[in-house]
């Protein structure tokens, strides 16, 4: 019997009580997670979010109904959610998860001891499914230490803490069941995630992910299920993007600025890694490369293969993207690549999006045919802005305003001409529109697709 109860206490502790000895007390004997439940749960608190919507009508994509119901009146809805979020600081930083609170009007987050506070949006960003907020008048707040998440391994112990279902505070436990999970999430996340077995339910997202130190190590944001309970398989945010965002919202920041790689890539395979001579497969192969990339500037090339960023490996682009991303605007980041068989080291510069050529952005004003339609120069910044990739040149739809969006355009379309005359920038569309007959036409493409948009005035 004591032999048993010494395998059990050495299978939940720290490393360091990983020795061969007897239990010294009944401490040791009735080893739980309550004392440290007790320091982290005051930290995790439950968010309410409630956002006005406006209710669209099911006949706006068709043209022929859209006309007949041209007076239905749209109504606005209330959309009410509810999730988790975890205190960051003592004067009431908290972070949560973007689908969570993101275009949210009302805000409110309730501790653990029923106190309950008004909060704001610092910064959100739908990709990386992040926000952090700010209560008012808060202060000497319960709150958790971030720990780095790199140094987070499979296999260490770890407790879910959140408000799944809207039952109240609940904790639940597992392990680090995986590391750099990219790809694999659901939901509005995209990148690289920590997965764990810790059981994580609908209203867990935001929560805390912690240690058996109490330290946060991820914001638990999503699970991979067909029924849509938990069955063992949930993702965290790790901890050093959570911190990337802090340091940004602190700084003033409403929107996260994450750096610019300027290239397409995809993961090196048992195939491809034959194909290109490598020992064995992982890295990223540079497919295309923008001329701005801050990689093209340090000497990489398409086809060469990235292998690590800052000494840790790298097999996919969302993981290349993430250790960019957790480095700030202005650092260089030390990148390990393979060239024509030669493994070379780089220092390649951390940089935002470049405005060049400069953006130029018009929108049509009152009285405009098309009003409020906004159009500006294709650049790199522009592209990060829409969530595009490439090189593309020409003139974008940044917003198709009301009057565009009737006639057919969206967001992204690239404008080509207007009633045969070439687009060569913003302003031409709004002065060929002036001059333009009662029958207009707009050349445009949707990705790879040509669109022909006709209307009469």
């Amino acid at each position: 019997m004591l032999l048993r109860v010494f395998l059990i206490l050495t299978m939940f502790a720290a490393p360091a009580w990983a020795e061969t000895r007897v239990p010294q007390s009944n401490a040791e004997i009735s080893l739980s997670f309550v004392p440290l439940v007790k320091e982290a749960a005051p930290a995790v608190v439950n968010i309410y979010a409630r956002r006005v919507v406006q209710q669209r009508s099911p006949f706006a994509d068709d043209p022929f109904f859209n006309n007949l119901f041209r007076d239905f009146q749209s109504r606005p809805r209330v959309q009410n959610s509810l999730g988790s979020g975890v205190i960051l600081s003592d004067d009431g930083i908290v972070v949560s998860n973007y689908h969570v609170v993101g275009m949210a009007t009302d805000i409110r987050v309730v501790l653990n001891d029923r106190r309950e506070f008004v909060a704001d949006v610092m910064l959100g960003d739908e990709e990386a499914d992040l926000a952090i907020l700010k209560l008012r008048d808060a202060s000497d707040m319960p709150h958790l230490s971030l720990r780095d998440s790199d140094t987070v391994e499979v296999g260490e112990l770890v407790l879910a803490i959140g408000n799944p279902f809207g039952v109240g505070q609940t904790v639940s436990s597992g392990i680090v069941s995986g590391l750099a999970r990219s790809g694999t999430a659901t939901g509005n996340a995209r990148g690289y995630f920590i997965q764990t077995d810790a059981p994580i339910n609908p209203g867990n997202s935001g929560g805390a992910l912690i240690d058996i130190n109490g330290d946060l190590i991820g914001v638990n944001t999503s699970i991979l299920t067909r029924s849509g309970g938990s069955n063992g398989i949930g993702f965290a945010i790790p901890s050093a993007l959570v911190a990337s965002f802090v340091d940004q919202a602190r700084a003033g920041q409403n929107q996260f600025n994450r750096p610019w790689a300027g290239m397409t890539g995809q993961p090196v395979d048992a195939d491809l890694s034959d194909s290109l001579g490598l020992n064995l497969p992982g890295g990223v192969l540079i497919a295309d490369l923008h001329p701005q990339s801050p990689f093209a500037v340090a000497g990489l090339v398409p086809g060469d293969v990235v292998l690590s960023v800052d000494g840790l490996q790298v097999n996919t682009p969302a993981e290349m993207l993430f250790r960019m991303s957790v480095r700030r605007i202005g650092d260089k980041a030390q990148v390990s690549y393979v060239s024509r068989g030669t493994e070379k080291q780089a220092a390649v510069a951390m940089i935002s999006p470049p405005e060049v050529p400069a953006r130029d952005q018009v929108t049509l004003g009152r009285r405009e045919v098309l009003e409020g339609l906004s159009l500006a120069r294709i650049n790199p910044a522009v592209l990060a802005e829409l969530g595009l990739s490439g090189d593309g040149q020409g003139i974008i739809v940044m917003t198709p305003g009301r009057s565009g969006a009737k006639i057919g355009l969206k967001k992204g379309d690239v404008v080509l001409g207007v009633n045969g005359r070439e687009i060569t920038s913003p302003s031409d569309v709004g002065d060929l529109l002036r001059k333009s007959g009662r029958r207009v036409r707009i050349d445009a493409l949707r990705g790879n697709r040509r669109l022909t948009l006709k209307f009469r005035i």
